[in-house]
């Protein structure tokens, strides 16, 4: 039987109260926060105390719903008759669901259409931070989605319309926002009616057909890679900056000139601020860490003593949450050390200075860094006196090259990925370094083709004379040796024997073969599970071509030694 009540629960008795006592029944009186007199009746808790029961302001429903099951929920309403129409409206669904008129999630979902849209919001937030996102990308969702809702009037889930958030980001590109930040915007709303859809508080997920925005027509921020000798300077700048700073007079007739005297203690101190400074750009630049990843690295992560130095980036501190060893190269390595024995040294220094005990090693949470959260204003200025970038009069730094591309600190990872596409790493061993899940990610954003030599890369093509005879020899550009010409490049190779190797010069590669006169319409490999015999005809089949992921022999030549082809900086 459906039915509408007000809930009873106890509250323990006022300060102040009065009791009394009524029909053989204990009642309190006492005066509310307002000034009125209150009295309810007073009953024993569980503890044995004094305890008053008071009654729910609005009422409580119960019925049986659509499944057969007694619910109980609140009806929101003060007056018993506005509750007994919610309770009618409630048990005709639950009527029309054991008809099958509506569906269970139809019925679910009707409960939710006139809650306030903040309600929901608040549930999503405590979704995402149950779901383990980021702080600044929870942060920054939330403030998306009530931006949104803000300025598109929405107030309830039925007012979520895709033709409000179409003219909504058709409104922003009038305003000049990015593709890509209306690409965020898009995807908060998105993410969080697709949430609302799977909690059965929306049926269907209005803006699942509103398209992305294609990003590359409106790029705002395209970064560049600096070059061996533009890192050179920085890291050069980045160690004298603070203290070439302390030394400079700020006013007067002296103004610009580094004659201040510094104390010895404070030479050491600024000279050791900039020592950090330049190490965080060289482990940057060699490692391909993002700023918020390479302040997370604490002493306890680095494996500095085995024959391969790593770093371990913990899941929760990776962009994908996925935890990562980062190689670190042998100079890059040998630097770090040296700063956590300084470091060491500082604390024991420290310790003796207070009186406490001398500490063996760093505790294992100490930051190996300290990377401040100003460090693109500090790069800029780095930038400035290394003359990679120019102070304009309004006060602004310009850092845009001839092609619009800029520097920032992220611009040290694009750095990272191009040297290594630069120094001939392959494209898989890049994006493993990288860490990225997709190779064009890292093969056509986070590769400069400014600092590739693509007009060398034209001298391996062959030597296509148009007047002379040479014999039917086509020669590559700048090869002399007949042996290195075209020809022999295309042709099939005389025997499938023998061992590939690798050669530096990549105008030819051979097969070495044991047996050097092994040319026979039968193969002489050893090992003939995989080999079939194979006959001179068909000997002409192969393609001669070259197989571009081929190893070198060389059990030096790792992935780790390749990356060692990034230019080194001191």
């Amino acid at each position: 039987m459906a039915t509408v009540y007000k809930k009873t629960f106890t509250k323990p008795l006022p300060p102040g109260a009065e009791l009394f006592t009524r029909a053989d029944l204990r009642f309190a009186r006492w005066q509310d926060g307002k000034g009125k007199r209150r009295t309810a009746r007073v009953t024993t808790g569980r503890d044995g105390s004094a305890r008053i029961a008071v009654e729910a302001a609005t009422y409580t429903a119960k019925y049986r719903n659509g499944l057969g099951h007694i619910v109980e929920r609140s009806t929101g309403c003060r007056s018993k008759d506005a509750a007994l129409s919610v309770l009618n409206e409630w048990t005709h669904r639950a009527e029309l669901v054991r008809a099958n008129v509506l569906t269970e999630d139809e019925d679910a979902v009707s409960a939710h259409q006139d809650a306030d849209l903040d309600n929901h919001f608040g549930a999503y937030e405590d979704h995402l931070t149950a779901k383990g996102v980021t702080e600044d990308h929870r942060k920054t969702t939330m403030s998306y989605l009530r931006r949104m809702a803000s300025d598109c009037g929405w107030s309830r889930l039925p007012d979520l319309e895709r033709s409000k958030l179409e003219r909504w980001l058709a409104l922003q590109v009038v305003e000049g926002i990015s593709a890509r930040s209306r690409n965020a915007y898009r995807t908060a709303a998105v993410s969080f009616v697709h949430w609302a859809v799977s909690t059965t508080r929306i049926i269907a997920n209005p803006f699942t057909g509103i398209p992305k925005v294609n990003e590359k027509t409106d790029p705002r921020r395209q970064r560049r890679a600096l070059t061996e000798d533009e890192l050179a300077k920085l890291l050069a700048v980045a160690r004298r900056r603070p203290a070439l700073d302390a030394m400079t007079v700020r006013c007067g007739k002296r103004k610009g000139q580094a004659v201040v005297k510094l104390r010895p203690e404070t030479r050491v101190r600024l000279e050791l601020l900039g020592r950090e400074r330049a190490l965080i750009y060289k482990t940057l630049v060699l490692t391909g860490l993002r700023k918020a990843e390479l302040a997370s690295l604490t002493v306890g992560q680095l494996e500095l003593d085995g024959p391969v130095a790593y770093a371990v980036l913990h899941a929760a501190d990776e962009k994908n949450r996925q935890g990562s060893d980062i190689p670190l190269r042998a100079d890059l390595a040998e630097d770090i050390r040296r700063w956590v024995a300084c470091k060491l040294e500082a604390a024991r220094a420290e310790a003796n200075r207070l009186g406490r005990p001398v500490p063996q090693r760093l505790p294992a949470d100490t930051r190996l860094l300290n990377v401040p959260q100003g460090l693109l204003r500090i790069m800029n200025l780095d930038l400035v006196m290394a003359g990679l970038a120019r102070r304009l009069p309004n006060g602004k730094i310009e850092k845009r090259d001839w092609r619009g591309r800029t520097i920032d600190v992220h611009a040290l990872r694009h750095s990272f990925g191009t040297h290594l596409s630069k120094g001939g790493v392959p494209l898989r061993t890049a994006q493993a370094a990288m860490r990225h899940s997709d190779p064009s990610l890292t093969a056509n954003v986070y590769t400069d083709p400014a600092l590739l030599d693509v007009v060398g890369a034209l001298d391996v093509l062959p030597e296509l004379p148009l007047d002379g005879d040479d014999g039917g020899q086509v020669r590559a550009t700048g090869t002399t040796d007949a042996g290195s010409a075209l020809a022999p490049m295309l042709a099939p190779t005389s025997s499938k024997c023998g061992t590939s190797v690798s050669n530096a010069d990549k105008s030819h590669c051979s097969m070495v073969c044991p047996n050097a006169e092994a040319t026979k319409s039968v193969t002489s490999c050893p090992d003939n599970r995989n080999s079939p015999l194979t006959s001179a005809d068909n000997e002409l089949q192969n393609s001669g071509r070259l197989d571009l992921n081929q190893r070198p022999l060389d059990p030096q030549s790792s992935a780790l030694t390749r990356l060692s082809h990034a230019p080194e900086f001191s």
